[in-house]
């Protein structure tokens, strides 16, 4: 069995067991967690939860809405749920079986007010050199990008918020998939300095919203020549400040 460690999220408030080898959760799972926004009796969903970096810190975030990790992996869903016992959060957060690439409908589940996802980062085994069997679920979308984005779509009501992090150079593809289904779409640059390309964009949009597309000024991660995240994601890292939208 692989090695387990303990880590600690949002300043040592979650505590988080996860694979030494497989996926782990990092940067991305803590801006996730930060762009919910899910307010008081909110029911929100996370697909491809894994061991529950993003879902718990949400949950600790947003402390008055309940939440439901959905994941395919049993040693993943496994985790999550020992993780949710851990910090003593089975009251309001849950996490079930569940696979992106099957219809949301076979889970049984009312709608929710708001669903998010970190989904794989690709989807064409070709496009890169084979990444490590135990972090191939977590880097390797089998039913590729759209999949997920219809899963987020049927999985919230009309009017309910798709909140997802993902590569930029995809960001046409997102917003091409997110046609059809949701609209008010707000994109959130993350930058590794400011005079770097964005590397990484976080996407909102509401599903049957009308209002136009909007741009938002850049979150940069870093400083040149200078140690660590900058002040404003050292905070959000931290959980003493969320990612917001207009």
């Amino acid at each position: 069995m692989d090695e387990i460690t303990e880590d600690l999220l949002l300043d040592g408030r979650v505590r988080l067991r996860q694979t030494a080898r497989g996926y782990r959760a990092g940067l991305d799972a803590a801006l996730l967690a930060a762009a919910c926004d899910a307010g008081p009796g909110q029911r929100v969903m996370e697909a491809g939860c894994g061991p529950g970096g993003a879902l718990l810190a949400a949950a600790v975030r947003r402390p008055g809405a309940r939440f439901t990790g959905v994941e395919r992996a049993p040693d993943a869903l496994a985790l999550a749920q020992a993780n949710i016992a851990l910090n003593g959060l089975e009251d309001r957060v849950e996490a079930i079986a569940g696979d992106v690439g099957l219809r949301f409908s076979g889970l049984r589940l009312p709608a929710f007010d708001a669903a998010m996802a970190n989904p794989p980062f690709f989807d064409d085994a070709g496009a890169i050199r084979g990444p490590a069997a135990a972090r191939r679920a977590a880097w390797m979308a089998d039913d590729g990008l759209e999949a997920w984005i219809t899963f987020l779509s049927k999985g919230v009501r009309p009017g309910g918020a798709l909140v997802l992090i993902h590569r930029a150079d995809r960001l046409a593809d997102i917003l091409g998939f997110l046609a059809p289904k949701a609209g008010s779409v707000q994109v959130l640059p993350v930058h590794p300095f400011e005079d770097a390309p964005a590397k990484r964009v976080l996407v909102r949009a509401i599903k049957s919203g009308k209002a136009p597309l909007r741009m938002l000024p850049p979150l940069v991660l870093h400083e040149r020549g200078e140690t660590g995240h900058r002040p404003q994601v050292e905070a959000i890292l931290r959980g003493e400040a969320a990612l917001s939208w207009l």
